[in-house]
């Protein structure tokens, strides 16, 4: 990307640094438009006509969000591969506002004093952040996804995605099974006796329409994040202490977070500490450490693991909230849930009862094995 140069050069004393630091943007061929208007941005800052900076990031946006207080003047707008970037300026005030295909953005204003760059700031990201009100709307809900970008580093992605009200799934899952996940989706911060929740069984059984369900559940008081490389959150802490620390506001509201590690069987098995090194001892630092002190995170973990082979400092009381098996409905249970009187002569998957009442049959090209003797 465009790069902004400082050489030094000879000359007269003086108590701006800008004076011995001139600045120089350098443009190759791989650079874009965006990345001169990322440039740009920094100009009247190194040169001292705008000695103030803040930067903001907006994980969610409103509809139709500008990003730019009424009034500005648009010096530059340039659109690349998932990017919009615009240059804007004002009485005083420069500003520079990106915004990603995910839907989220980044706002930097330089101005003349620091104040003129903290309102103009403000103004932006009142007229510009997503409603933070809960509550879902026809069965739907935010959940941000966490990832490390090479270029960017810690990134969160807000996603709506679809979610079944407890009352309305309750009846997939066996009878023990629905009554610990019933419990589990009543709970509220005054209630809490933990902050690790683990679901475990084989796969197909429901685990993450679990968690959807639980996401919409608790949403009047707990939003809900997933991150894609818990392998990677666990073993860089600069990483871990980025998506610890990046709700700053719901923190202030008294709003909790629900972190989603899908499939982390080697974070929590029994050789965990062995395999893993220090992974392990970050997440339970998470959930009752000092990491976790003062932080209203919890931490949902499923996997495919049998609790008996799970680490035994992962289960202990105090430490978990909640540790429910999800498995196959029974043989009675699931003729119930397809509505038959028999046939049903074992216990059954979710995944399985959905592809029978459906009658899907995968697609394969394996064949039938040839009777022995065919050509002889």
């Amino acid at each position: 990307m465009a790069r902004l140069r400082l050489a030094s050069v000879a000359t007269a004393a003086s108590p701006d640094p800008a004076c011995l630091l001139p600045a120089a943007i350098q443009i190759d061929d791989t650079d874009t438009p965006a990345d001169v208007v990322d440039a740009l941005i920094l100009s009247a800052f190194a040169d001292g006509r705008q000695p103030y900076a803040r930067t903001a990031r907006l994980n969610e946006l409103r509809p139709g969000a500008t990003l730019t207080p009424p009034g500005a003047r648009t010096l530059r707008a340039a659109g690349d591969d998932g990017r919009e970037a615009r240059l804007a300026a004002g009485d005083g005030w420069t500003l520079r506002a990106v915004r990603w295909r995910s839907g989220s953005a980044e706002v930097t204003v330089t101005a003349i004093t620091d104040e003129l760059a903290g309102s103009v700031l403000d103004d932006v990201v009142a007229g510009a952040a997503a409603d933070r009100s809960r509550g879902s709307a026809d069965g739907r809900v935010t959940i941000g996804f966490w990832h490390h970008a090479e270029r960017r580093g810690a990134w969160r992605s807000p996603r709506t995605v679809s979610v079944e009200p407890w009352a309305r799934i309750r009846g997939n899952y066996a009878s023990s099974t629905a009554a610990a996940l019933g419990r589990l989706m009543a709970l509220t911060p005054d209630t809490l006796a933990g902050r690790l929740i683990l679901l475990y069984g084989p796969p197909g059984t429901g685990k993450t329409t679990a968690l959807r369900s639980l996401a919409d559940a608790w949403l009047p008081w707990c939003g809900t994040d997933c991150v894609l490389d818990p392998e990677r959150l666990f073993t860089e802490p600069g990483y871990l202490m980025e998506v610890v620390l990046d709700d700053e506001d719901d923190q202030d509201l008294g709003l909790w977070r629900l972190l989603l590690l899908e499939d982390c069987d080697e974070l929590i098995r029994d050789d965990a500490k062995r395999a893993s090194g220090q992974a392990l001892s970050r997440l339970l630092n998470l959930t009752d450490g000092l990491l976790g002190q003062g932080r209203h995170v919890l931490v949902a973990i499923s996997t495919n693991e049998d609790i008996r082979v799970l680490h035994p400092a992962a289960t202990r009381p105090g430490r978990c909230l909640a540790q429910i098996e999800v498995g196959p409905l029974p043989p009675l249970e699931a003729a119930a849930w397809l509505g038959r009187a028999g046939g049903v002569t074992s216990a059954m998957t979710l995944a399985e009862l959905y592809a029978r009442r459906n009658a899907r049959e995968p697609v394969s090209s394996a064949q039938p094995p040839a009777s022995v003797g065919l050509y002889l």
